[in-house]
């Protein structure tokens, strides 16, 4: 018997979940009212950004160019390295 008052109770426990969901649904804001929201608290975080200043964004672009560029010499160097090595070995087992 309480096997059966259980069941019934978990049985209505879902249709209380169910109902719930449906009323979370329908009170839900529309498409266009959720990308209103989003456009709004995204421009309020905007402006809460610390923004770098203009030479802060050059110092910071020279510093990037200047570090890609070394390591390009270093790609470079090793390829130019394992290149020879391996005409090297090739030329010897031949």
């Amino acid at each position: 018997m309480a096997e059966n008052e259980k069941l019934e109770q978990a049985g209505k426990a879902a249709q209380k979940a169910d109902k719930a969901k449906k009323a979370d649904k329908k009170s839900k804001p529309g498409f266009f009212a959720r990308i209103g929201k989003w456009l709004k608290e995204m421009k309020s975080e905007l402006k809460k950004v610390q923004w770098p200043t203009r030479k802060q964004t050059i110092n910071n672009t020279l510093i990037v160019i200047a570090c890609v560029i070394v390591v390009g010499i270093f790609i470079w160097i090793f390829d130019y390295v394992a290149d020879n090595g391996i005409k090297l070995l090739i030329s010897l087992l031949s």
